[in-house]
């Protein structure tokens, strides 16, 4: 089956499960059940653990009491840009099962940011679970109002999330991964947090502001992009987002090739995703709060993460492969790996890789 029917299929299956009380509740008693040591506070937020669902699954803030249904401790719906947008032709979606991997060239297809804010305004929680909302530059957006249409989905947006992110490292909108360079990013950060923070005055609320990035950054970058992360006070660091790169997979290079250009994702990616959040976790140390995604299949990739120095663990493109009893797994994976461990915690655990090699 093309993989995007089959994606709207499941997550058809998922919302309509969700919308019938004794199923609903049923399911969740069973894939939702929390373990009580991986409670965790990240961003000011309470969570019943560190596993999120990382953007790109539900667009369009359609689904989450579902995906909350299945587990995961947080959802990132998005991303969402100023305007409405179709995204790219299709076909833009691929499996690549040898690899355990996804290629997409979506190119932020949504109901944009108006939409989803209504939405979310309107929307009267079946299952409690924190929301981050991912926003992104509209497609047909010239790069010099790159800022303004950020500032636009902010405004309409950071009333009704948890926390922000700021997408500047997809690779399927054309000139998007430009505003990674400090010199662009650095404007385009302050704009964002001075909408929100006029959002939310009236709330008194402080919406927790993050920036995801790319794979394909050289290090210097990375370290500028954490430089700029510390400067501003900003809340978090996404690491990382898809890869332009097909190095190293088992999928033959014809096949690889007939897919065309988009974002690798999945199980080739954990390497560069680690290597990312290690360098970014030497830079900034506990000053910033460091959210892991790229190639996170099993409890031992969360947990390695999180020794790593990530707060909160994202995932995606195995639950295309590991089906809806996914989370439930890494969490039950995660507690028994915080039980061997000598942490009373997984606050406690973060970083302890770094703190173990630097201690004398």
């Amino acid at each position: 089956m093309d993989p995007e029917r089959a994606h709207h299929l499941a997550f058809g299956a998922i919302r309509a499960t969700a919308r019938v009380p004794g199923v609903r509740d049923a399911v969740a008693g069973v894939l939702a059940r929390r373990e009580p040591s991986l409670r965790t506070r990240v961003l000011g937020i309470d969570l019943s653990g560190p596993f999120v669902l990382a953007a790109g699954f539900d667009k369009n803030a359609e689904g989450i009491d579902g995906l909350a249904m299945l587990g995961f401790d947080a959802v990132e719906i998005g991303t969402v840009t100023g305007e409405p947008q179709p995204g790219n032709p299709g076909p833009r979606l691929f499996r690549l099962p040898q690899d355990r991997a996804l290629v997409n060239r979506m190119g932020f297809n949504n109901d944009g940011s108006a939409a989803v804010a209504a939405r979310l305004s309107t929307r009267r929680p079946l299952l409690r679970v924190p929301v981050g909302v991912n926003i992104g530059k509209t497609k047909v957006v010239p790069e010099e109002e790159a800022v303004a249409d950020y500032v636009l989905s902010a405004g309409r947006l950071a009333p009704h999330a948890d926390y922000l992110v700021v997408n500047v490292s997809s690779p399927n909108t054309p000139g998007l991964r430009d505003l990674q360079s400090v010199e662009r990013l650095r404007p385009l950060l302050t704009a964002v947090r001075e909408a929100a923070d006029r959002a939310t005055a009236s709330t008194g609320r402080r919406v927790p502001l993050l920036v995801k990035i790319a794979p394909d950054l050289s290090d210097e970058d990375i370290d500028a992009v954490a430089d700029l992360a510390v400067e501003l006070g900003l809340d978090g660091i996404i690491a990382t987002n898809t890869t332009i790169g097909r190095r190293g997979l088992r999928t033959d290079p014809a096949t690889v090739e007939e897919m065309g250009a988009g974002g690798l994702s999945g199980a080739p990616l954990r390497e560069r995703s680690l290597a990312v959040l290690r360098r970014l976790h030497r830079r900034v140390g506990d000053r910033t709060v460091l959210v892991s995604a790229g190639g996170v299949e099993t409890a031992e990739d969360v947990w390695e993460r999180i020794l790593a120095g990530a707060s909160l663990v994202q995932g995606y493109s195995a639950f295309v492969y590991r089906g809806p009893a996914w989370p439930r797994g890494i969490h039950r994976g995660l507690a028994r790996l915080l039980a061997a461990s000598p942490h009373q915690s997984l606050a406690d655990a973060v970083g302890a890789e770094h703190r173990k090699v630097d201690t004398p």
